[in-house]
This record gives structure tokens, C-alpha cells and sequence, in this order.
């Protein structure tokens, strides 16, 4: 159930992934790049109401927000269809992000209301397993839907899809904060929650780390499409290379799960980290010496990608393990830095794009290494402890 409800976010989006140039032609958007903006729309509502939803989870529970959310979701999915300029569209993707956004912190919360460490890492990265299978799939989804339906129909199966998670959450999911368990709701309460958040070094090291190198995730999703279309010429097939650079993506979490609680979150997430950075540099240097061959950037970039794998969930669980008693709060900050602040570096990335491959390497380059500084900052410049 929790992988459903954070599926319905990589849902909203990857499933239109394949109709950005038609959306593009439809709106007849004028400047290059554009279309990127019904991804990061979605992606800028996500972020900030994170940190109100966190706090009000804490206060009142899960599963009755979880359900106000989730209609939300619904009801942004199926408006998107029926809107009429490309400005209303982003206005409305902002909006679904925001229901969104709630379904996330609380999707978390549940695991972290239920285990802490090694433990919640492990869970975690099932979880990140069976949620990767949708950016497998989505694509196609969206393709398939597309060859019997106009493009507005990716958005209608998002609305069906979230009202399966509703009906399944409504008789299936039960309460797991209890009343005893809950905390005060006040502007004083809330600043307190947030300032432990900031105050607790391993927790925001880990979230700022995250912040930087989940740019990296966002900028190749926002650019995909224009990457293996305009410079490998795969248009036709965007949806089956897209699905294996997410199923490299799947292994690895699935991966880190069988192995999390023996080797340990650290270890394994700073060792992935460092070669998330010499691949991305690789992959530079190849398409360089080598021109741009698909058949030389795939693999690289497949194994780059897979460091997400073993990164997400480590760095999840290793930031919210101090904070189990206000596990809404700080899943809030943590969700809030892996997306409102990593995709605005996404979009400084993506952005660059210019018919090449090279821009959006270079920044992977660039965010994989600032975000390896601030991990030796955190750990006062030591890496691959078990504690």
C-alpha cells in the first residue's frame, strides 16, 4: 500500500513524459524547452506544503488526511484534462502536487511510525523497488494511452488511479499514530519541531545531500525526453529506454534491501555516492573523445542512475532515525529538500539542455560532488562507518 501511494507520484510524472512534444504542439509554446514546466509545475506544488501537511499529520493522525489528499489528487487529475491554455494546465499541475505532496510525508511517516534504522532502510528500499516499476512502465502507459485517446487521457488515469489508492486505503489501512502519540499543533510547536529538524546535524546533512544530488534525478527526468529524442533520435522508442534506465534504478533498490542491514546505510550510500560522481565524470569524458553514442552513454548512464537506488532509501532512513517522535515533521523537511530544493536545481540543469548531452552530464558531475562535500561535512570527514 505504501509503495501504491508513493507510485502515484512517479504516476504524475513520467506518465506524460512521451505527450510533452504533443502538449508542446497543442498550447503551440513558442520558446525551446518550455514543455519542461508541466514537470516541474508538479514538482514546485509538491515541495513546500510538505512542511504543513508533516506537522498536521503529527497532530491528527494519518489515514484521515491520507483520505482528504488523496480526493484531492483525484480531482486535480481529472481537471487537467479539461483545461483549455498551457497557463491553466500549470496551474493545475501546481495543485495536484500539492495533494500530492501530502500523500508522500504520510506514505513515509507510516513506515517510519512503524520502525526506525537498518530496519526502515530495508522496508524502505522494497518500497523504492516496487515504486520504480511505474517510471518502468508509466512511459508506455502514456504511450499506449495515447495511440487510442487524445494526450489528456494521461492525465484521466491518474484520477483513476488515485481513486483505487482511495478505496484501498479506506478499507484496508489502519490508524498507526496513536492519540498518546500525537503532538501539539501551534505556531510555537511547529517552529520548535522545524528547529530540531535544522538543529540535528546528521539529519540535516543527510537532508541537504539529498536536496543536492536528487537535482540531479529531476533534471534527467525534465530532459529525458528531448535527450534520447533530439540527440539518439529514439523518439519512436522513448518509452522502452526510459523504462530500462528505471529498471536499472529498481535492481539497485531492491538490491540495497538485500543487503542494507549487513553492510549498513553508510557504507553503502557513501561508496555509491562517490561512484555516482566518477561515472557521470566517465560518461563526460566518453561522449567527448567518443562522440555521442548511444551505445556508450546507455550503459554508463543505466549504472549512474542506479547509485539513486542505494542512495533514496539510505539517506531517508539515516536522516529521519533521530526524529521518530515527530517522524510527520521531519519526513516533511526531508520531502521538502528531495524535491522543492532539488527540483530547482533540476531546472538550472535541465534548462541547459542545447541538443547535447553534455550540460546535463557536466551538472550530475557538479551536484554529485557538492553533495559528497556536505556528507564530509556531516560525518566530520569520515566516510563508511557502520555508526
Amino acid at each position: 500500500m505504501v509503495a501504491g501511494l508513493m507510485a502515484l507520484n512517479a504516476l504524475a510524472i513520467d506518465i506524460m513524459l512521451p505527450a510533452l512534444s504533443d502538449i508542446s504542439e497543442h498550447y503551440k509554446l513558442a520558446v525551446e524547452n518550455h514543455q519542461q514546466w508541466v514537470i516541474f509545475a508538479y514538482v514546485f506544488g509538491f515541495g513546500a506544503p510538505q512542511l504543513i501537511f508533516g506537522p498536521i499529520s503529527d497532530r491528527f493522525g494519518r489515514k484521515g488526511l491520507l483520505q482528504i489528499c488523496l480526493v484531492g489528487y483525484v480531482i486535480a487529475g481529472a481537471t487537467c484534462m479539461l483545461t483549455h491554455s498551457f497557463s491553466l494546465l500549470l496551474v493545475m499541475r501546481f495543485i495536484h502536487g500539492v495533494f500530492a505532496s501530502g500523500i508522500r510525508v504520510i506514505a513515509v511517516s507510516i513506515v517510519r511510525d512503524l520502525m526506525a534504522g537498518r530496519a526502515m532502510a530495508r522496508v524502505m528500499s522494497l518500497v523504492m523497488t516496487v515504486f520504480m516499476i511505474v517510471p518502468v512502465l508509466a512511459p508506455a502507459i502514456g504511450t499506449g494511452v495515447m495511440l487510442f485517446a487524445s494526450w489528456q487521457w494521461t492525465f484521466g488515469l491518474l484520477a483513476i488511479a488515485g481513486m483505487m489508492m482511495l478505496l484501498w486505503v479506506q478499507f484496508r489501512l489502519s490508524e498507526t499514530l496513536p492519540a498518546e502519540a500525537r503532538q501539539p499543533l501551534s505556531a510555537r510547536s511547529t517552529a520548535s519541531a522545524y528547529w530540531q529538524v535544522v538543529t540535528t546535524r546528521v539529519t540535516f546533512g543527510y537532508m541537504a545531500a539529498s536536496g543536492v544530488i536528487f537535482g540531479a534525478l529531476f533534471a534527467f527526468i525534465a530532459s529525458s525526453e528531448q535527450v534520447f529524442s533530439d540527440v539518439f533520435g529514439k523518439h519512436d522508442s522513448f518509452a522502452l529506454w526510459f523504462g530500462g534506465i528505471a529498471a536499472c534504478l529498481a535492481v539497485a533498490n531492491f538490491t540495497n534491501a538485500r543487503i542494507v542491514e549487513r553492510i549498513g546505510m553508510r557504507r553503502i550510500s557513501h561508496i555509491v555516492m562517490i561512484a555516482f560522481v566518477a561515472l557521470s565524470l566517465t560518461n563526460v569524458i566518453a561522449m567527448q573523445v567518443f562522440g555521442e553514442r548511444l551505445a556508450i552513454f546507455y550503459p554508463l548512464f543505466g549504472l549512474t542512475f542506479a547509485c539513486f537506488g542505494m542512495m533514496g532509501a539510505n539517506f531517508s532512513a539515516l536522516a529521519l532515525e533521530p526524529l521518530g517522535k515527530i517522524a510527520g515533521t521531519a519526513s516533511a523537511a526531508y520531502g521538502f529538500a528531495t524535491s522543492t530544493v532539488a527540483s530547482g536545481f533540476g531546472y538550472l540543469v535541465a534548462s541547459q539542455f542545447n541538443g547535447t548531452v553534455t550540460p546535463v552530464m557536466l551538472g550530475f558531475v557538479g551536484l554529485g560532488v557538492v553533495s559528497l562535500a556536505i556528507i564530509l561535512v556531516t560525518e566530520r570527514g569520515r566516510l563508511f562507518s557502520r555508526h
